[in-house]
């Protein structure tokens, strides 16, 4: 299995409800490694380059216009498959259909305010971490619990 980076955005919805530290720890608790963590404020700008590919599309004005309304905590995770792990941990785009037991289906009830971004595979992952973040923002530990959050041969 490979050792996977990925990226996540606590969006505005999960920073005024006051989910942060539940969803982080959600992410944390699972034996992700945080490499990268930080609150700011997106603007026009980031947000046209974050979400490139739907600049075009008729709901994009209103998701400029919320992603840009308050904070957001962005950061990349670490881990065994992270990507694949982070997008189950989530649950579907939709609260209401999201299952119990994953972030959007405990919390969420909405489509578009729905709490969390997650990259989508590998591509998506290293463009959105270099949107957010410099080379120089991420740090490389090796955390001292590492040996007891899956065995050798899984990493």
């Amino acid at each position: 299995m490979a050792i996977e980076r990925t990226f996540v955005l606590l969006k505005p919805d999960a920073v005024q409800r006051r989910l942060v530290g539940e969803i982080y720890s959600r992410l944390e608790r699972k034996g992700l490694k945080t490499v990268g963590l930080k609150l700011i404020q997106v603007t026009p700008e980031l947000a046209r380059k974050h979400y490139e590919e739907h600049i075009t599309k008729k709901f994009y004005p209103d998701l400029e216009e919320f992603i840009t309304s308050a904070p957001v905590v962005a950061m990349v995770l670490e881990g065994p498959e992270a990507i694949k792990v982070v997008r189950a941990m989530l649950g579907c785009t939709n609260g209401r259909e999201a299952p119990l037991g994953t972030i959007r289906g405990d919390f969420g009830s909405s489509q578009q305010l729905n709490l969390v971004h997650g990259s989508d595979g590998p591509e998506a992952a290293a463009r959105e971490i270099g949107i957010y973040f410099a080379d120089n923002e991420l740090v490389d530990y090796e955390p001292t619990l590492g040996g007891w959050v899956c065995a050798d041969y899984e990493k």
